[in-house]
Order: structure tokens, then C-alpha cells, then sequence
């Protein structure tokens, strides 16, 4: 109540109805489609009409909406329909991340034999920029996979990468991109952060769990901070979590692994 209304977060909580009523939805191709021509409606179609402000009012508009939505569709349609091996791989990858399984996540990346830590690798980084996965999975089946220090300097680096990703995504697209994938919520709480500690706010956030990490990185690369301050902060900061993570995730087993995901889960969608 009274609050503005934030486009991506009320797509994305339609996402997440549709899929309790049926998980099975998420492996329809019309219903991903759907999602993501509408995602790119929202995110990219204002920025597209600013580029066309020599048009007429209406024809901008429908030309921004349409090409929005066909930057999206017309690869989506070609890849996923033209070629059954990258179908396949589609679902794969969605039942995988859908799960917050971390024995899936596990036995998805062991899959890939000696490929396995550069699919861990990206996943990480993914999970930073846009994905719904909360990272602590990726970094508990990384301890289970390589060991616990191994598999923290896995996590640690990656994660390091995909806050990189942010900022620059945040540099260069700018503020109303930026609240579109981070939400505007998001951004506005990071943002209050910054106002309070200046120049430490990077270091102070990252040693925080209840602040968003990619909400910072996003918000850090809207700001006149250099980049390697921004890189440097971040990796003192995420390093003690890092291992903690690694750690712990290296020790659980059975019914006190899936209690421990479930309590981090539900803690990192609150976020």
C-alpha cells in the first residue's frame, strides 16, 4: 500500500504462482516464452523508445514493444525448436536449477566430468547476474564435489567474477536496467547503505548476509567508485562467508543437509 509498483517483481512472483500450481509448466516452451518476451518488454522497451524519440508517439511505442519482444522470441524459437539437442539441454538445466536440490546441482555438474569446475563456474557467475538459484548451492556442491578448501576457491572465484559482471552490466546500461534485474526494491536498500557508509560500503555489505549480493554489485557500479576498489573490497568481504559455506557444506549429510538448504532457501529468497 502505497508503495510504486516494481514491474520484474510482480512477473516475477506471477512466475513463481503459476509454477506452484504447476511445477510441470516450467518445461513447456510457451510458458518460458511467455516469461521472457514479457521480461524484455518490460526491461529494454523504454530504453529502445528513448532511441526512437525522432518518431512519432505511437509508432515509437509499438515499434519498441515489438522489437523488445522479438529480441527475444525469434532466438529463443529458432534455438530451442531448430536444434533437439539445445531443447534437451534447455530442460535440463531448468529442472536442475528449479529444484534448490543441491544433490541435483551435485549430480548435474559431476556429469561433466573434468568439465565440471568450469560448469560450476558459470552457474556462479549466471546465479550473480539473473538467475533465481540462491549461490550458497552452488558453493555446498562444490565442497561436496572437490573438497571444502578446494571447493572455496572455486565459489570465492566465480562469485568474484559474477559481481564483476554487475558492475559493469550497471556501468554501462545504467540505473532503470539495473532495477529492472535487480528490482527496485533491491537497490533502493542497498542504497541506503551507501548514503551511510560512503566509501566502506562495499566491505561492510559483503560482511553482511542479509544484503543482496548482487543488489551491491549492481548499485556499486552505479556510483563514481573505480572498479578495483569496488574487486579488491569485495573479495575480503566474501571470503569469510566463502568459507564458512564451504565448510559447512562439506560436513552436511542427509536430513540436516536438505533442513540446512531449506532454512538458506527460504532466507535468500526474503533477501
Amino acid at each position: 500500500v502505497g508503495e510504486k509498483k516494481d514491474r520484474v517483481n510482480a512477473i516475477a512472483f506471477a512466475f513463481v504462482v503459476v509454477l506452484v500450481l504447476n511445477p510441470f509448466d516450467l518445461f513447456r516452451a510457451g510458458f518460458v516464452l511467455s516469461f521472457a518476451v514479457s521480461f524484455a518488454i518490460i526491461v529494454f522497451s523504454r530504453q529502445i523508445s528513448d532511441k526512437l524519440s525522432f518518431m512519432p508517439t505511437f509508432l515509437r511505442d509499438s515499434l519498441s514493444v515489438m522489437i523488445s519482444a522479438s529480441s527475444v522470441s525469434v532466438p529463443l524459437c529458432v534455438i530451442y525448436f531448430a536444434v533437439p539437442s539445445v531443447n534437451a539441454y534447455v530442460n535440463k538445466i531448468s529442472a536442475v536449477l528449479g529444484s534448490a536440490n543441491v544433490d541435483a546441482v551435485i549430480e548435474f555438474m559431476r556429469s561433466y566430468g573434468p568439465y565440471a569446475m568450469a560448469i560450476s563456474f558459470f552457474l556462479m557467475v549466471f546465479s550473480s547476474v539473473a538467475a533465481p538459484l540462491p549461490a550458497f548451492l552452488i558453493t555446498f556442491a562444490n565442497a561436496a564435489i572437490f573438497g571444502w578448501w578446494q571447493g572455496a576457491i572455486l565459489s570465492w572465484s566465480s562469485a568474484m567474477a559474477g559481481a564483476a559482471v554487475c558492475f559493469f552490466i550497471a556501468r554501462v546500461l545504467g540505473r532503470d536496467t539495473v532495477e529492472r534485474f535487480a528490482g527496485k526494491g533491491a537497490i533502493a536498500s542497498v542504497e541506503g547503505y551507501f548514503r551511510e557508509y560512503g566509501s566502506k560500503t562495499i566491505l561492510v555489505c559483503r560482511l553482511l548476509p542479509f544484503v543482496s549480493f548482487d543488489a551491491v554489485s549492481y548499485f556499486a557500479g552505479l556510483t563514481p567508485i573505480k572498479f578495483w576498489p569496488f574487486f579488491i573490497a569485495t573479495g575480503i568481504g566474501q571470503l569469510p562467508a566463502t568459507i564458512v559455506y564451504s565448510y559447512v557444506g562439506g560436513m552436511l549429510t542427509g536430513g540436516v543437509k536438505y533442513f540446512v538448504t531449506a532454512l538458506l532457501c527460504i532466507f535468500a529468497i526474503s533477501i
